[in-house]
């Protein structure tokens, strides 16, 4: 029970990387209160449901007063919601780009703007961003992803810094993922996994569960000494 006694807000939990971390957080004794435009794909006891649009600044403001409302003290948020809108940037349209900039950067900031200095007033906390391997080596037709999951990496550094100011004891860290077998995936052909995979020192992709696995190490106490830091689960990759 690594979360017991801990309130936990994850964004994007609806389904995939969002709802492997908010059962597992769920399991490990948290009260998760998940996020998403989409309805849950699953029952949890311990996950509560909440319907945001991380883009709306105004529905983020509304969210952080029924969370703080609700729950004496929220201990981590995981910025996990994100969306892919690829295209050559030539043939980028102004919707595809501002449309990832709003999702996976801007909502970061709507978000972490509140809950940030209210777990900094409390003296402790976890922040979580969930970057992407897209985002340290960037990739073709991918330039408005990479730019929001690159920018998470300065970003978080700065939150790590202003946070921790005056006993704040809050830590803000990165998780970097490679490839991993989400619903995103399954619509890529084989022959193009198989290419992932054999990028990776391991050999294979990545599993939703294996960066759950890393959202907790980093939610949880024993991570206390960790921030401003990029965990890159990604197999070994190499691009």
């Amino acid at each position: 029970m690594r979360l017991k006694n801990k309130t936990a807000i994850i964004t994007g939990g609806a389904k995939g990387i969002g709802q492997c971390i908010a059962q597992l957080f769920s399991a490990q004794g948290a009260q998760v209160i998940a996020c998403d435009m989409a309805e849950l794909s699953y029952a949890d006891p311990n996950v509560e449901f909440y319907k945001l649009d991380v883009s709306n600044p105004e529905e983020c403001t509304a969210f952080f007063e029924y969370a703080t409302g609700k729950y004496p003290k929220i201990d981590v948020l995981v910025n996990n919601a994100g969306i892919t809108r690829d295209a050559l940037t030539r043939k980028m349209t102004d919707d595809q780009w501002t449309q990832v900039i709003d999702v996976n950067l801007n909502a970061i900031f709507y978000l972490t703007r509140h809950f940030g200095p209210l777990m900094q007033a409390a003296g402790c906390g976890s922040i979580i961003n969930i970057s992407s391997v897209v985002g340290e080596y960037g990739n073709i037709g991918q330039a408005n992803y990479a730019a929001t999951k690159s920018a998470l990496f300065g970003l978080s550094k700065s939150w790590a810094k202003e946070f921790a100011m005056k006993g704040g004891n809050v830590r803000v860290n990165n998780i970097a993922p490679g490839y991993v077998m989400t619903d995103i995936l399954k619509t890529v052909p084989q022959d193009l996994l198989d290419k992932f995979a054999s990028q990776t020192m391991l050999g294979r992709l990545g599993q939703p569960e294996e960066i759950a696995n890393a959202a907790l190490f980093l939610a949880s106490d024993e991570s206390v000494y960790i921030t401003g830091h990029t965990l890159s689960v990604n197999g070994g990759m190499r691009l």
